[in-house]
Protein backbone atom coordinates (compact mmCIF):
# COMPACT_ATOMS: atom_id res chain seq x y z
CA UNK A 1 0.00 0.00 0.00
CA UNK A 2 2.62 2.52 -1.03
CA UNK A 3 -0.22 4.96 -1.83
CA UNK A 4 -0.40 5.67 1.91
CA UNK A 5 3.20 6.94 2.12
CA UNK A 6 2.22 10.56 1.59
CA UNK A 7 -0.56 10.52 4.21
CA UNK A 8 -0.12 12.77 7.25
CA UNK A 9 -1.91 10.92 10.07
CA UNK A 10 -2.72 12.34 13.49
CA UNK A 11 -3.05 9.67 16.18
CA UNK A 12 -4.77 10.84 19.38
CA UNK A 13 -4.96 8.43 22.33
CA UNK A 14 -4.17 8.92 26.02
CA UNK A 15 -2.77 5.39 26.23
CA UNK A 16 0.85 5.41 25.07
CA UNK A 17 0.80 1.64 24.42
CA UNK A 18 -2.27 1.96 22.19
CA UNK A 19 -0.54 4.77 20.27
CA UNK A 20 2.52 2.54 19.80
CA UNK A 21 0.41 -0.39 18.53
CA UNK A 22 -1.64 1.78 16.17
CA UNK A 23 1.46 3.58 14.94
CA UNK A 24 3.14 0.23 14.23
CA UNK A 25 0.06 -0.88 12.22
CA UNK A 26 0.17 2.37 10.23
CA UNK A 27 3.92 2.07 9.62
CA UNK A 28 3.54 -1.53 8.43
CA UNK A 29 0.89 -0.33 5.94
CA UNK A 30 3.31 2.19 4.49
CA UNK A 31 2.24 5.33 6.38
CA UNK A 32 5.43 7.26 7.05
CA UNK A 33 4.13 10.45 8.69
CA UNK A 34 2.38 9.87 12.01
CA UNK A 35 1.99 12.64 14.57
CA UNK A 36 0.91 11.57 18.05
CA UNK A 37 -1.02 13.39 20.77
CA UNK A 38 -2.00 12.21 24.26
CA UNK A 39 -5.38 14.00 24.34
CA UNK A 40 -7.84 15.89 22.19
CA UNK A 41 -6.53 19.35 23.15
CA UNK A 42 -2.98 18.44 22.08
CA UNK A 43 -4.45 16.94 18.90
CA UNK A 44 -6.23 20.21 18.07
CA UNK A 45 -2.93 22.08 18.54
CA UNK A 46 -1.24 19.79 16.02
CA UNK A 47 -4.09 20.40 13.55
CA UNK A 48 -3.48 24.15 13.84
CA UNK A 49 0.27 23.72 13.21
CA UNK A 50 0.32 21.13 10.45
CA UNK A 51 -1.73 19.93 7.48
CA UNK A 52 -3.17 16.54 8.50
CA UNK A 53 -4.94 14.19 6.07
CA UNK A 54 -6.55 11.81 8.56
CA UNK A 55 -7.11 11.64 12.33
CA UNK A 56 -7.45 8.45 14.36
CA UNK A 57 -8.78 9.29 17.81
CA UNK A 58 -9.68 7.42 20.97
CA UNK A 59 -13.22 7.82 22.30
CA UNK A 60 -12.31 8.00 26.00
CA UNK A 61 -9.73 10.65 26.91
CA UNK A 62 -9.36 13.35 29.52
CA UNK A 63 -9.71 16.33 29.53
CA UNK A 64 -10.93 16.42 25.90
CA UNK A 65 -12.38 13.16 24.60
CA UNK A 66 -12.67 11.96 21.00
CA UNK A 67 -16.31 13.01 20.62
CA UNK A 68 -15.63 16.59 21.73
CA UNK A 69 -12.47 16.65 19.60
CA UNK A 70 -14.60 15.66 16.59
CA UNK A 71 -17.26 18.29 17.35
CA UNK A 72 -14.58 20.98 17.55
CA UNK A 73 -12.93 19.86 14.30
CA UNK A 74 -16.31 19.91 12.53
CA UNK A 75 -17.87 23.03 14.03
CA UNK A 76 -15.32 25.36 15.63
CA UNK A 77 -15.04 28.72 13.81
CA UNK A 78 -11.21 28.44 13.85
CA UNK A 79 -11.02 24.80 12.76
CA UNK A 80 -8.15 23.97 10.43
CA UNK A 81 -10.15 21.48 8.35
CA UNK A 82 -13.84 20.73 9.10
CA UNK A 83 -13.78 17.99 6.41
CA UNK A 84 -10.92 16.04 8.04
CA UNK A 85 -11.59 12.27 7.93
CA UNK A 86 -11.82 11.08 11.56
CA UNK A 87 -11.68 7.42 12.57
CA UNK A 88 -12.85 6.83 16.14
CA UNK A 89 -11.33 3.97 18.17
CA UNK A 90 -12.99 2.64 21.28
CA UNK A 91 -13.03 -0.37 23.56
CA UNK A 92 -16.76 0.23 24.05
CA UNK A 93 -18.99 -0.73 21.15
CA UNK A 94 -22.40 -0.09 22.71
CA UNK A 95 -24.88 1.29 20.20
CA UNK A 96 -25.21 4.52 22.23
CA UNK A 97 -21.46 5.19 21.89
CA UNK A 98 -21.47 4.45 18.17
CA UNK A 99 -24.43 6.85 17.74
CA UNK A 100 -22.76 9.52 19.87
CA UNK A 101 -19.59 9.35 17.77
CA UNK A 102 -21.60 9.30 14.52
CA UNK A 103 -23.68 12.27 15.61
CA UNK A 104 -20.53 14.26 16.48
CA UNK A 105 -19.36 13.80 12.88
CA UNK A 106 -16.99 10.84 13.03
CA UNK A 107 -16.26 9.40 9.59
CA UNK A 108 -15.58 5.77 10.61
CA UNK A 109 -15.56 3.70 13.80
CA UNK A 110 -13.27 0.84 14.88
CA UNK A 111 -13.52 -1.26 18.04
CA UNK A 112 -10.52 -2.18 20.18
CA UNK A 113 -8.67 -4.43 20.24
CA UNK A 114 -7.90 -3.12 16.77
CA UNK A 115 -6.61 -5.29 13.98
CA UNK A 116 -4.45 -4.17 11.09
CA UNK A 117 -7.23 -5.18 8.69
CA UNK A 118 -9.87 -3.15 10.55
CA UNK A 119 -7.70 0.00 10.60
CA UNK A 120 -6.66 -0.37 6.97
CA UNK A 121 -10.24 -1.04 5.84
CA UNK A 122 -11.39 2.20 7.56
CA UNK A 123 -8.49 4.19 6.07
CA UNK A 124 -9.34 2.86 2.61
CA UNK A 125 -12.99 3.80 3.14
CA UNK A 126 -12.29 7.40 4.18
CA UNK A 127 -9.62 8.01 1.53
CA UNK A 128 -10.94 6.10 -1.49
CA UNK A 129 -14.70 6.10 -0.81
CA UNK A 130 -15.41 9.35 1.03
CA UNK A 131 -19.02 10.07 1.93
CA UNK A 132 -20.48 13.47 1.05
CA UNK A 133 -20.75 15.99 3.87
CA UNK A 134 -24.11 17.20 5.14
CA UNK A 135 -24.93 20.46 6.90
CA UNK A 136 -28.18 20.81 8.80
CA UNK A 137 -29.24 23.00 11.69
CA UNK A 138 -27.97 20.47 14.24
CA UNK A 139 -25.27 18.53 12.38
CA UNK A 140 -22.23 18.97 10.18
CA UNK A 141 -20.23 15.97 9.04
CA UNK A 142 -20.20 12.97 6.75
CA UNK A 143 -23.59 11.72 5.57
CA UNK A 144 -24.74 9.32 8.27
CA UNK A 145 -26.67 7.21 5.76
CA UNK A 146 -24.54 4.34 4.53
CA UNK A 147 -26.97 3.28 1.81
CA UNK A 148 -29.54 4.89 -0.42
CA UNK A 149 -32.91 3.20 -0.66
CA UNK A 150 -33.47 1.91 -4.20
CA UNK A 151 -37.09 3.11 -4.16
CA UNK A 152 -36.20 6.60 -2.88
CA UNK A 153 -37.62 9.29 -5.18
CA UNK A 154 -36.43 12.28 -3.03
CA UNK A 155 -36.38 14.93 -1.68
CA UNK A 156 -38.69 13.72 1.12
CA UNK A 157 -37.10 11.20 3.47
CA UNK A 158 -39.87 9.93 5.74
CA UNK A 159 -43.37 8.62 5.22
CA UNK A 160 -44.60 11.45 7.46
CA UNK A 161 -43.02 14.16 5.26
CA UNK A 162 -45.53 16.18 3.26
CA UNK A 163 -45.13 17.73 -0.14
CA UNK A 164 -47.32 20.45 -1.62
CA UNK A 165 -49.01 17.96 -3.96
CA UNK A 166 -49.47 15.18 -1.37
CA UNK A 167 -47.26 12.50 0.01
CA UNK A 168 -44.61 10.53 -1.87
CA UNK A 169 -46.94 7.76 -3.03
CA UNK A 170 -49.39 10.27 -4.51
CA UNK A 171 -52.09 9.89 -1.89
CA UNK A 172 -52.99 12.75 0.38
CA UNK A 173 -51.34 12.92 3.78
CA UNK A 174 -53.39 11.82 6.78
Amino acid sequence: MSSLQALQVLLVDDNQHMRAITSAVLQSAGVRKVREAADGAAGLEILREQAIDLAIVDFNMFPLDGVEFTRLVRNSPDTANPYLPIIMMTGHSEKSRVYEARDAGVTEFVVKPITAKAILDRIQAVIFRPRPFVKTEGYFGPDRRRTTASNYKGPLRRSTDQADEGSRDGSSAA
